[in-house]
């Protein structure tokens, strides 16, 4: 028994050091990730009047000051409202949209079997595997020639968004794959529909790979500056955050900008940060329930 217990108190002793090495690891590496947004916080909060911008050698301001908000909230100006004012509609629309064309045709390769189903799916995996860049170009001429750019470049972004959101699937028709089909075959013999049984028993179930899709669908627009600037080139009034804060940095004023910047990327971060943390536990559900089936 002694030994049993000296054994006992060995190993629990060793396991216990490794979580006390491991934490000490995790909390390192969560210092050293957080650091750069605790930097920019605190950069938002350094007056150019007093600090001279954002090229001091000291992270901490010595005076808080909230300036660059104001200057955010100025239209007189910034035109910052209006950005953000096109980030939140490009992102919402889009989010809306692209979630509803994502949950149809998941429900559909999930639950019907059809004719080239097989082969679609193989098709869309292989396009998927080629980055978007490769058809920039291509894609700017067509949005051109309707109209979609410049001036036009919030419609233009929002339909470049929602056009091929049908290729995203896996992840939804994994969720739907771990619901039992004899829930569909007991309502198509009751004589329900297709339509009535995605809509009032399918959909009630995917609380959690619905919101977990339209996070996702969030996201990419709302953090897009690459399609946005491209599209959006030259006309002030139909960029997005991203793009109008880029542009500021690349002024002559670029310390005194600098700051502005961080101020006007805190509350970018700030409705993503709200989101996530409110609908985490969906969130991790919806991946989690969608990873089983492929």
């Amino acid at each position: 028994m002694a030994k049993n217990e000296k054994k006992y108190a060995s190993m629990s002793g060793k396991r216990r050091a490794g979580n006390i090495a491991t934490y000490i690891l995790l909390v390192i590496i969560s210092i050293i990730w957080l650091f750069p947004f605790y930097g920019i916080v605190m950069q938002s909060f350094r007056s150019y009047a007093t600090e001279y911008g954002g090229m001091t050698p000291y992270i901490i301001p010595k005076s808080f000051s909230l300036d660059n908000y104001k200057f955010l909230f100025d239209t007189t100006q910034s035109n910052y409202l209006k950005w953000y004012g096109n980030t939140v509609l490009i992102a919402f629309i889009t989010a809306f949209l692209q979630t509803a064309v994502v949950l149809c045709v998941s429900y559909a390769l999930s639950r019907m079997r059809f004719k080239g189903r097989t082969l679609l799916m193989r098709f869309w995996l292989v396009l998927g595997m080629f980055p978007g860049f490769l058809t920039m170009i291509c894609m700017y001429f067509l949005l051109k020639n309707m109209g979609l750019t410049q001036e036009g470049a919030i419609p233009g972004l929002i339909l470049t968004y929602v056009a091929s959101s049908g290729m995203g699937y896996y992840v939804v028709k994994g969720y739907f794959d771990t619901m039992p089909k004899a829930l569909d075959e007991a309502a198509r013999i009751d004589g329900a529909s297709r339509a009535q049984i995605f809509f009032q028993m399918i959909l009630p179930l995917s609380k959690p790979i619905i919101i977990y899709q339209l996070l996702t669908a969030f996201m990419a627009p709302w953090c897009d500056y690459v399609f946005a600037s491209y599209i959006a080139f030259g006309h002030d009034a139909s960029y997005n955050v991203a793009v109008g804060l880029t542009r500021w940095v690349w002024t002559n004023d670029y310390q005194g900008y600098f700051t502005r910047f961080c101020a006007g990327g805190v509350l970018v971060a700030i409705p993503v940060t709200i989101l996530f943390m409110c609908l985490q536990k969906y969130y991790v559900e919806g991946v989690t329930g969608g990873a089983v089936k492929g």
